[in-house]
């Protein structure tokens, strides 16, 4: 029983501190460090936590501990919330609607998708994962972090993906401030070759970003021109889901 509720320590730790290092973690909760690196090591192995890439390893909440959260809340889930939202802005785009949320600040899981009728029309699994810099979403819910947590993405490396992802920090700051300045991401063929996505950021009742949304197309329907209308109705639908949530 006690290595049950000290497991449940260093989850509710990590979750309130992440990323944190084990020795961190350890002076906080008054542990042995070799008794919390067997715990993170156990909690690892079972899906709950993972290491960054760090130089100097630090501990984050995996997508599992996130969807697992959210089903024990009885408050509506995300899911749910943006299940009508995101079915009225493919109606009003004609395009595919993606629900992504946010894994630690490294990447993006897509959870949820609802396909519009086009003939050509994109396509991604449920349950990939994306580098938070390389897509719309993640790009969106980036800006609405700190400036620290811009940094640390910058410090891990920035991922080439295509040959249009961002990867030179100075440009991804820019993009920062100006999706903070808009409300929303663009991306054109950054994650994927001659896909585009505009998206916006997903805000639960504290303000904390926690998913995303994003219109999805392939670059043959991608016009700059409707980019600002494009990115008016992805923000409304954000908004729409983040008060759902409420």
């Amino acid at each position: 029983m006690q290595s049950v509720l000290r497991s449940l320590e260093v989850l509710e730790a990590v979750a309130e501190h992440q990323p944190i290092g084990v020795a961190e973690l350890a002076r906080k909760l008054n542990l042995p460090t070799s008794t919390v690196q067997r715990i993170l090591g156990t909690l690892a192995q079972a899906g709950w936590l993972r290491p960054t890439d760090d130089e100097l390893t630090r501990w984050t909440m995996t997508g599992k501990a996130l969807i697992v959260g959210r089903k024990a809340m009885h408050e509506v889930g995300l899911k749910e919330a943006a299940a009508g939202p995101m079915a009225a802005l493919r109606d009003a785009t004609q395009e595919t609607i993606h629900l992504s949320v946010v894994d630690g600040n490294e990447r993006m899981i897509l959870i949820d998708r609802v396909d519009c009728d086009q003939p050509v029309r994109t396509y991604n699994k449920l349950g990939g994962t994306s580098p938070i810099h390389a897509t719309s979403s993640g790009r969106s819910v980036l800006a609405a972090m700190s400036d620290a947590d811009v940094e640390e993405v910058i410090a891990r490396g920035l991922q080439r993906l295509t040959e249009t992802t961002i990867t030179d920090p100075e440009r991804l700051r820019g993009d920062i401030a100006q999706i903070r300045e808009n409300g929303y991401a663009v991306n054109i063929s950054e994650n994927r070759a001659n896909v585009c996505a505009i998206g916006a950021a997903i805000r639960d009742a504290s303000g904390r970003p926690v998913a995303g949304i994003s219109i999805s197309m392939p670059d043959i329907r991608f016009d700059h021109r409707q980019v600002p209308q494009w990115g008016a109705q992805v923000v409304k639908t954000a908004a729409e889901i983040g008060a759902n949530l409420g």
